[in-house]
């Protein structure tokens, strides 16, 4: 009975034994392990799982199998293997079947190819990965190249499932593939990613013209055996700077300097002999401004008082200027570098310049005002004893004698005289004999003068427009006796006055340099002058003239109005003759008395209207603005009914016409002469 526990407690061993052994994995088909630790991999048409499996018990890695890793696989091995390498091998088992292993942590994810790729835990850097068959994405940097440009040449390279991307901020390239890919196309983009000697050099040149030169290397550099060689380049021209740019590979530009260095050399002594026709410079001018050109390019003293042809230092100049004014040409002998610099200050000095409408306004207007008032007497007690006032007033001229002689002349104005009776005059004739006199008289006088000087010049260039009258003056009176028939009293000769005259321009002058600035001002300096003559004034020797003159230099905007200066001028004089302590009597002194007024106001303003005109349309319309002005003027004289000239024969300038259309340009037909053919355009 003892032995029966015994019994039972044996038979649950073995029971457990058996359990345990069922439980336990079964070795794997096509596996073996050598005793140093190596396998064997044998498999045939196995299921991908069992080779997973398999994978995981001999390298200890843990794997997560998606649901899509499914099929056969065939693995053949001769000789065991490490586990590393049976992970390698699996790696590439997994690459054929369009699968990837993707570390995850502790874990593994066996996954499709594609979505490896876009998992981020594949891996960043070739390097640092495990297999060559490992999915890794890898930043490529490029320094010499366009990483755009290096996408079309490596797309080829990659598999259907990889991927290259370029950074163009960066430069840089982004590879997602294989590791062992991967690092081939490092390896590619290092080769190609290497400074190049294809450069851009700049060849100066001192004598050759740089246009034609690049003509001639741009022939050569298109030889067939060149191209082929690698060697061909690129030749510009650059015509401000006299240079010669070429782009190429080292050996090509070598032989292009090479070729340059014997074409760019000084031709004979003295140079080329060019003619340079001008257009709107003067020639004559244009000499001495060259000619100091040429001295400081080629580094000697300016041909300052030295003869033609030698500088003043006594060395030849380099360069002979000379001016043909019959063509406004110059004849430039001069090598050809130092040609090149002298046509180019020729170009930029040959310019059409603006020109300036200077417009004066000069307005005067004067109001005077005259009066005369007065009472005189005249007794005559006989014919041998006169006696009674003599005042002399500005208008009357005359004195009271030779009105008692005759009263019809005593003076302007209003005249009212009592006569008393007659006296016998110095012919014996009895005349009126004037007792009193009461004179009154008021003139008023106004004028309004408007003068509109206009001159028209070049920028910079003096002008001057002269209305005026050539006046004699009186500078000088001699007299001189001559003797008849030799003999030395001066009661034998004659008188011989002698006068000189000097003639003056009595008028108006107006005298304008303008200058235009870089905007829209104008610099004027100005001289105008108007002159009139006066009336005669008792006690002048010759004629009086009355000047106004104006000197300044001003600034004013293209098209605006401007007042240069003026006068207000006011005058206002009284004169009074009187008998003494008779005229001091109140109301009675007025008998004795003779009073008269001079009141002369003036007002003077000169004004300057200037307007630049930069072309030829501009300067048409203001020609035919004021051309039509005269002939509006001569069509409404033609008008007039009172002129006994016929109107087809009154003065009239003909019409004009534009290039573009053939009415006139005030769009009216010609009034003048209505029969006759209009006037062709030109």
């Amino acid at each position: 009975m003892r032995f029966l526990p015994l019994a039972f407690a044996l038979l649950a061993a073995l029971h457990g034994a058996a359990a345990l052994a069922q439980a336990a994995p079964e070795p794997q088909p096509g596996h073996a392990r050598t005793a140093d630790g190596r396998h064997t991999l044998n498999l045939k048409d196995a299921d991908i799982q069992a080779l997973i499996a398999t994978v995981s018990e001999i390298t200890g890695k843990n794997f997560i199998v998606g649901p899509s890793v499914q099929g056969k696989v065939t693995v053949v091995s001769a000789q065991p293997m490490r586990p590393d390498e049976i992970y390698d091998v699996f790696l590439s088992v997994l690459r054929v079947h369009g699968l990837a292993a993707v570390p995850s942590g502790s874990m593994i994810k066996i996954v499709p190819e594609a979505m490896a790729q876009q998992d981020g835990g594949s891996g960043l850097g070739a390097a640092r990965a495990e297999s060559s068959d490992e999915i890794v994405t890898q930043i490529v940097p490029v320094k010499h190249v366009s990483a755009a440009e290096l996408v079309a040449i490596l797309r080829p390279l990659l598999p259907q499932g990889g991927q290259l991307l370029s950074h163009a901020t960066s430069n840089s390239l982004v590879v997602s593939d294989r590791a062992g890919n991967v690092k081939r196309l490092v390896d590619i983009v290092q080769r190609i990613d290497t400074v190049s000697d294809a450069q851009v050099e700049v060849v100066p040149l001192r004598h050759a013209n740089a246009s034609e030169l690049a003509r001639t290397l741009t022939s050569l550099a298109d030889d067939k055996t060149a191209q082929a060689n690698g060697d061909a380049s690129r030749v510009f021209a650059d015509t401000r700077t006299n240079s010669v740019l070429l782009a190429g590979s080292k050996n090509g530009r070598l032989k292009l300097r090479a070729l340059i260095a014997h074409l760019d050399s000084p031709v004979v002594d003295g140079g080329d002999t060019q003619v340079v026709y001008l257009r709107y410079a003067n020639a004559k001018d244009l000499v001495p401004i060259l000619q100091g050109v040429a001295a400081t390019l080629s580094g000697s003293a300016p041909p300052t008082a030295a003869k033609p042809g030698e500088s003043a230092g006594g060395l030849a100049s380099p360069a002979t200027i000379q001016a043909h004014e019959e063509t406004n040409a110059l004849i430039i002998s001069a090598p050809p570098a130092i040609f090149r610099s002298l046509s180019a200050v020729v170009r930029q000095l040959d310019i059409r310049r603006s020109q300036v409408l200077i417009e004066a306004v000069i307005a005067e207007v004067a109001d005077q005002t005259a009066s005369e008032l007065g009472v005189q007497w005249q007794v005559a007690g006989n014919k041998h004893i006169i006696g009674g006032t003599n005042f002399t007033g500005p208008s009357t001229g005359n004195n009271i004698l030779s009105a008692a002689i005759n009263p019809f002349g005593v003076g302007n104005g209003f005249n009212l005289g009592y006569v008393a009776g007659t006296i016998a005059g110095p012919d014996g004739k009895p005349i009126a004999q004037l007792g009193a006199l009461i004179s009154a008289l008021r003139g008023d006088g106004k004028s309004n003068i408007l003068s509109t000087p206009s001159v028209l010049t070049l920028d910079n260039q003096e002008a001057q427009i002269k209305v005026a009258q050539e006046v004699p003056f009186l500078t000088g009176q001699y007299t001189t006796n001559a003797s008849l028939g030799g003999g030395n009293t001066p009661s034998n000769g004659i008188t011989n006055p002698f006068q000189t005259i000097e003639r003056k321009d009595v008028g108006l002058v107006l005298k304008v340099k303008p200058q235009i600035n870089e905007g829209e001002s104008v610099r004027l300096d100005i001289h105008q002058e108007v002159s009139s003559l006066a009336p005669t004034v008792t006690g002048a020797v010759d004629l009086i003239t009355n000047k106004r003159e104006l000197t300044t230099s001003v600034l004013v905007k293209d098209d605006a109005l401007l007042v240069l200066g003026g006068l207000i001028d006011n005058q206002l004089k009284d004169n009074v003759q009187k008998v003494p302590a008779l005229g001091d009597i109140p109301l009675l002194g007025n008998l004795f008395r003779y009073r008269s007024n001079d009141h002369q106001k003036r007002d003077l303003m000169v004004f300057l209207h200037p307007k630049i005109l930069r072309d030829e349309a501009t300067e048409a319309s203001v020609s035919s603005e004021k051309y039509n002005y005269m002939r509006t003027e001569q069509l409404q004289m033609r008008q007039e009914d009172w002129p006994i000239t016929p109107r087809s024969q009154r003065p009239l300038l003909p019409e004009v016409h534009d290039f573009l259309a053939s009415p006139s340009l005030d769009g009216q037909p010609n009034l003048a002469q209505p029969t006759a053919p209009a006037t062709p355009r030109r």
